[in-house]
């Protein structure tokens, strides 16, 4: 059980060899793999701030090369904290020693030992500590128990099955009873079907064990199940923290939008349209009044009339039996997936995917569409999300 601030942390990898990179302008750093390269080296990790509470669950989320580990592997302790402070129940703690922070880390790989048991696997970092016998016992067993593997306490790591090494590797990190819990892509090396699995044991896990957790995962479902919030992340900066469901219903900007949501959202070239102080928005023949909530935040904003991209998700996208402000969308492929159809459509110059039900409210089935068929679209305004030229939710 912990607290954790994590303030302007930085991290800068040097440059190897010694040698300094040139810049293209003095005091302006070079954009390079979508990283920050200075005279020091290269940033990874770029003013990262976060007040994570007592027992809560934070998921670190963002496509492979952001940051995420790095920053997982700074808590740790595992790699120097190049700038910022990093506090434990507001302890300062960069230049304490991994074995003193009192965290605990699950690792991708699981790392248990080949030749142990799970039974020496799970007490191995108990008997570093010199703990009685007895307690190691009761503690082996306790973790085993809350993991459903005691049968497997006399087996050997290449005995069990991927899900059962994962479990062991969880039990070892709980038994030392932790303040904080690092997991770093825990599940990644499992096959789908294990994967949901797993992701619902570690909801159980985390309901019987008091300990923070900070889980690292480029998968988003992952993070919108586990998470208390969500930090989404993109070369080395934080895009927007919150709930799950804050950062599904208003993203930040266009990268959150696109990250966030299965299948990813979709993105129109449109216009915002201000008049006599009301908001709309067109595209594509399509002209749609926004919600009264949409209307006052673009108030607030004082946003004017202006070239926008449009982002509407698939599900919230309507079939209309009528041509007539609708947006018509050409069908490309139709996938069925029992009660509902992706489409993977065009429209305006867009691959669009729509999602539909089989069946509509009264029972009928809905009618099929093949490659060619043209599809009138419609959509809501209180589902329209609305982003400036910078890619920046016009919102907020």
């Amino acid at each position: 059980m912990a607290t954790l601030s994590l303030k302007n942390i930085q991290k800068i990898y040097p440059h190897s060899g010694g040698q300094k990179k040139p810049k293209k302008k003095t005091g302006e750093p070079e954009k390079k793999s979508n990283l920050q390269i200075t005279d020091q080296g290269v940033i990874a990790v770029q003013s990262f701030n976060l007040e994570i509470a007592d027992k809560e669950f934070i998921v670190l989320v963002g496509p492979s090369g952001c940051g995420k580990s790095t920053t997982l592997r700074m808590v740790a302790g595992l790699e120097e904290i190049s700038a910022g402070e990093l506090y434990i129940d507001g302890n300062l703690v960069n230049d304490v020693e991994p074995k003193n922070r009192d965290i605990a880390m699950v690792f991708q790989s699981y790392a248990l030992y080949p030749h142990m048991t799970v039974y020496e696997n799970m007490a191995f970092p108990l008997k570093l500590h010199k703990m009685p016998k007895d307690e190691i016992d009761r503690r082996v067993k306790e973790a085993a128990a809350i993991l459903d593997i005691t049968q497997y306490l006399d087996r050997k790591p290449k005995a069990l099955s991927g899900g059962q090494r994962q479990r062991v590797a969880i039990g070892r990190a709980i038994v030392r009873e932790p303040k904080v819990l690092l997991m770093d892509e825990p599940l990644s090396n499992l096959d789908a079907k294990l994967r949901n699995q797993m992701r619902a044991e570690i909801i159980k896990l985390r309901q019987k064990i008091n300990t923070t957790f900070i889980y690292v995962t480029h998968d988003q479902t992952e993070a919108m199940t586990l998470g208390d919030r969500i930090v989404i992340m993109k070369d080395g900066f934080i895009q927007q923290i919150g709930t799950p469901q804050e950062v599904f219903d208003h993203p930040a900007n266009l990268f959150v939008a696109g990250f966030i949501g299965m299948p990813q959202m979709n993105f129109f070239s449109a216009k915002l349209l201000a008049e006599d102080g009301r908001y709309a928005v067109s595209v594509g023949g399509c002209k749609v009044a926004l919600s009264e909530e949409k209307q006052k935040n673009l108030a607030a904003h004082k946003a004017a009339s202006q070239e926008i991209t449009l982002g509407v998700r698939p599900s919230h996208m309507v079939l209309s039996k009528q041509a007539g402000n609708t947006l018509t969308a050409t069908v490309e492929v139709s996938e069925l997936m029992g009660s509902e159809v992706h489409f993977h459509a065009n429209a305006d110059g867009k691959d669009i995917v729509v999602i539909v039900p089989t069946m509509d409210a009264n029972g009928q089935r809905i009618d099929s569409f093949h490659h060619g068929d043209a599809l009138n679209l419609t959509f809501s305004g209180n589902v329209c999300h609305v982003f400036g030229q910078d890619g920046r939710n016009l919102e907020f």
